[in-house]
């Protein structure tokens, strides 16, 4: 499952974009996560940048990373040129989710990837973006879920 979200940055810093859609001014963490919510690949960049760009970019990382992975699960943000590359240069299958209803509904699987990211919530440093870097970004994120992993294990 691939999802993306835009946080603030603290600082000035690399790649650093206006998500027009939700108003913030910063960085856009990509994730991949497999089905127990554990995390794949992530990747930090401009807020700017859109889904469906670089999605794509992501996708091919995590699929290059994890050939074991056989298909793709993503929002609505993710149709027609994420859906495209998927099928025609990874040769995998990328599904999307559609709305059940108008209003707040639960998506079946979706709700796996956005727990993921309610679990960097339990980490001040990941309550905003306050890396310089877009690699020590995703480095922390990396350790946050290192630890919430381990935690599970004992």
């Amino acid at each position: 499952m691939i999802d993306s979200q835009s946080v603030k940055t603290q600082y000035a810093s690399e790649e650093r974009g206006i998500d027009g859609g939700k108003l913030v001014k910063g960085h856009k963490r990509h994730i991949v996560v497999d089905v127990l919510g554990h995390l794949l690949h992530v990747e930090v960049h401009a807020a700017n940048l859109s889904d469906t760009v670089r999605g794509c970019e992501v996708m091919r990382r995590a699929a290059e990373k994890h050939p074991n992975i056989e298909a793709f699960s993503g929002d609505a943000g993710y149709r027609g040129t994420a859906v495209r590359f998927v099928s025609e240069k990874l040769g995998l299958v990328l599904h999307i989710s559609e709305r059940i209803v108008d209003g707040f509904a639960v998506l079946p699987k979706r709700w796996i990837v956005e727990r993921t990211f309610a679990w960097f919530g339990s980490f001040r440093r990941l309550s905003k973006d306050f890396e310089t870097l877009t690699g020590t970004a995703e480095n922390v994120i990396r350790i946050a879920m290192l630890r919430t992993t381990l935690a599970k294990c004992v």
